[in-house]
């Protein structure tokens, strides 16, 4: 059964991102949050992204048709027809877990329930649920509309068929499947990047390098469109220590125990560029102050 209709929870930079997408591929689309501020701006940065993916030609449909597929809702609806719900809260397993039990309550017995966490395993949340069977991990990457991988997750009770599912699911929105066989804290991509993310913080904490100059080699020597410390301004420092806590609390392997210079800043709340203030500094319209020195 082909998905028409998907429920997004949580309108921050993923779970806009993932509505988009899906705007874009023809899904209609429930982007609920509980603030009607945060999803005000999430129409807003839609609608610019959108925008330009039509100024560039990228898009045969209009702006306007595509933004019709998405609406939006300050309430989980009682009942919630939709054959796909995807949760992407904040990286925290309390939060994530309360979700769940909601959707769990408001969805239809045949819809898929997906997380998009980028660390927590999926197990620990199927398990708040009466259908662990489906219950899968669609881990999107940022930002959304721009990066192909989606990392599709089976929990240690999804079935096949939700993993099939889940797999049809990200190629219809235009998107490549990298289907993750076991349940492990961080999944693949994450269990390969986070080592070097965590190498480049200490490397700025012992002042071998600046953030700058790190983010530079990374474009220059290594082919990436953004070095490491721009990714973890535009995601959010707390997520990068979110994900990296739910490893180290999972495995209690301190290689993914988050450095002294990422606990310091987010405990001092510089978040990025949603607060400013980050490995970088951002003026009020979130562009990049110049770096003085």
């Amino acid at each position: 059964m082909e998905i028409e209709r998907v429920l997004v929870v949580g309108s921050g930079l993923m779970g806009s991102g993932i509505a988009q997408v899906c705007a874009q591929s023809g899904v209609e689309v429930i982007l609920h949050d509980v603030s009607d501020q945060a999803l005000a701006r999430a129409l807003k940065g839609i609608d610019w992204s959108v925008g330009k993916f039509v100024e560039k030609g990228q898009l045969k449909e209009s702006r306007e048709t595509i933004l019709k597929r998405i609406t939006t809702a300050d309430r989980l609806p009682d009942k919630a027809d939709v054959g796909l719900a995807i949760e992407a809260a904040f990286e925290d397993l309390a939060i994530k877990q309360s979700i769940f039990k909601q959707l769990d309550k408001v969805c239809g017995p045949e819809t898929l329930i997906a997380s998009n966490t980028s660390a927590i395993p999926i197990t620990e949340l199927a398990a708040v649920t009466q259908r662990p069977e489906k219950v899968l991990g669609l881990h999107f990457f940022s930002p959304v509309p721009m990066m192909q991988a989606v990392e599709v997750i089976k929990g240690i009770g999804t079935s096949e068929q939700t993993a099939a599912a889940g797999k049809a699911f990200v190629t219809r929105i235009g998107k490549e499947p990298i289907m993750v066989r076991r349940d492990v804290a961080g999944f693949v991509i994450n269990r390969i990047n986070f080592p070097s993310t965590i190498e480049a913080m200490r490397l700025v904490e012992e002042g071998v390098a600046t953030v700058e100059d790190i983010d530079k080699g990374l474009r220059l020597a290594s082919g990436r469109k953004m070095g490491i410390f721009e990714t973890g301004d535009m995601v959010g420092l707390d997520v990068t220590y979110g994900a990296l806590m739910a490893i180290y609390q999972e495995t209690g392997d301190p290689r993914f125990y988050p450095p002294l210079l990422l606990r310091r800043k987010v405990r001092a709340g510089q978040l990025g560029r949603k607060t400013g203030k980050g490995w970088y500094e951002y003026d009020e319209k979130g562009n990049r102050k110049p770096s003085i020195g």
